[in-house]
């Protein structure tokens, strides 16, 4: 049993993660609440996945005028940005507001136990090289993990790998001090990763080859955005940013429900898009000829159709087959061609977790995610005072992750205002009998595989993850916060 004098830190909120989610949630509750927070970061440095991902590259696939902070304005030039320049716009965010100084750095929250009793939960963290045991308290738990295993990607078995005299790396795990210059290249995948990959990688290597056993799509999109330099040139930055901001998102919104509406025309338009870019020798079909609709799998964006310029170059191109297996000089494919290759860069997938791996207990009784259905959004059947970031599929992650912050900012003050020390969403016999619908409305490969480990949502009300952002602010944040799913209790005082 942990004693007041084990406890490392007591706060009212505790923040798992300091990356894009981390951050945002943390300059949200320091600035719309009177609440003490603490936040957790299993790394050395502030960032997340913008500061894990290395590969060159590595960039946003979404436009940094909705993926940035809505209250602290993206003033770079390109609207589709690479890594560096979000890392150090985020970094930025944090040292700006002083959420930097809240920060514990390498201590990775390795389980967290809920008590009724207290009404607090108690975090185990394993800090630093030699994993000492940290203990937190906390009245509310903010977990910013993301939904992907930073320790490790999707890696496929090919036969062979060990004959394979070459260098095999995932994305996820790109090595420092990795020249690919004059070298041949086969990048494995057809995925966000992949199309951002082989035109980064084309500017230098001997050849870049893409190897994908079914296509994506994608579609090109300028990498500025002409409006916005047009509206900041001739109003306020914040006016301008504000205008762009809602212009971009009413777009994207319009789009994806236009594209499920009629994914047969959408489907035609985006390959007749692909056609005028690509060179005669890369035909559409089937290279560019998905099997599926629009959004069952994430679209992919290509800034400036910089995939296209680099198969036009002829430093690059694309192959739709099977990889039977290695050979001592590189992979050979089901049809029986045997591409060449000095690095392998296998840009197979990611693998998601649940809760970013965190085991949860809630008054001794073990919490299991493929159990659980998502409220709101954000949190959980029968899991108290407990929220988890998760982004949209069809928009800008940081969309969703903001109306999360500004919705637990005032669920925190909703509680204080009224006493209460708990809030638990409650799933009536109705809402687990309907038909359950896995978390992420995507048919990809990392969702599919880990569907069953994960919450799940229900078929309507607050049990349903909506991907609408212009239903979900109205409902976010103007919307009562008490429901009668929401249970509020006032334990431990």
């Amino acid at each position: 049993m942990t004693t007041e004098a084990d406890v490392d830190v007591d706060v009212d909120v505790l923040i798992v993660g300091a990356g894009l989610s981390g951050i945002g949630a943390a300059c949200r509750i320091q600035t719309r609440t009177r609440h003490t927070y603490a936040v957790l970061e299993a790394r050395d440095a502030i960032g997340g996945t913008w500061d894990l991902f290395r590969y060159p590259g590595m960039r946003s696939d979404s436009d940094m005028f909705t993926l940035g902070y809505p209250f602290r304005p993206w003033k770079d030039r390109d609207a589709i940005a690479d890594g560096a320049s979000i890392l150090r716009y985020i970094r930025q965010t944090a040292a700006e507001y002083g959420v930097d100084r809240r920060i514990r750095f390498g201590h990775r929250v390795i389980a967290a136990s809920w008590s009724s009793q207290r009404a607090r939960w108690t975090v185990i963290a394993a800090a630093g090289p030699q994993r000492r045991r940290v203990t937190f308290e906390c009245r509310f738990l903010y977990l910013c993990t993301g939904y992907f295993d930073h320790s490790r990607g999707h890696e496929i078995d090919i036969p062979g790998s060990e004959q394979f005299a070459g260098t095999i790396v995932h994305p996820q795990h790109w090595p420092d001090g990795l020249d690919h210059s004059g070298r041949e290249v086969v990048v494995i995948g057809s995925g966000a990763t992949a199309v951002t990959l082989v035109p980064a990688l084309a500017r230098d290597a001997a050849h870049v080859t893409m190897v994908q056993r079914s296509p994506s799509y994608i579609v090109s999109r300028p990498a500025r955005d002409r409006l916005a330099d047009w509206l900041r040139a001739a109003l306020p930055g914040a006016v301008a940013y504000r205008l762009v901001r809602g212009k971009n998102i009413a777009l994207t919104t319009l789009g994806y429900a236009l594209m499920r509406r009629w994914p047969r025309k959408a489907a035609s338009l985006i390959r007749r898009q692909n056609a005028k870019l690509l060179p005669a020798s890369v035909p559409v079909d089937p290279h560019f000829a998905p099997t599926y609709d629009p959004w069952d799998q994430r679209l992919c964006l290509v800034p400036d159709g910089d995939l296209f310029a680099a198969l036009r170059s002829g430093r690059a191109d694309i192959v739709t087959d099977r990889i039977a297996e290695f050979t001592p000089k590189g992979v050979l494919l089901a049809s029986g061609t045997h591409l060449d290759a000095d690095l392998v860069v296998t840009a197979t997938g990611l693998a998601m977790v649940g809760f970013g791996q965190i085991r949860l207990d809630v008054d001794g009784e073990p919490v299991d995610p493929a159990r659980l259905l998502i409220y709101r959004g954000m949190m959980f059947s029968n899991v108290p005072n407990l929220v988890w970031c998760v982004g949209y599929v069809n928009n800008s992650w940081t969309l969703r992750a903001d109306l999360t912050a500004r919705q637990t900012c005032r669920l925190l003050n909703h509680m204080e205002r009224h006493g209460h020390t708990a809030c638990t969403p409650r799933a009536d016999a109705a809402a687990t009998a309907a038909p359950l619908r896995p978390l992420l409305d995507l048919r990809s490969g990392y969702v599919v595989r880990a569907a069953q480990r994960l919450p799940k949502q229900g078929v309507g009300g607050p049990w349903r993850f909506r991907q609408n952002y212009l239903l979900d602010a109205v409902a976010l944040r103007f919307g009562r916060i008490a429901h009668p799913a929401l249970e509020f209790t006032d334990h431990g005082r």
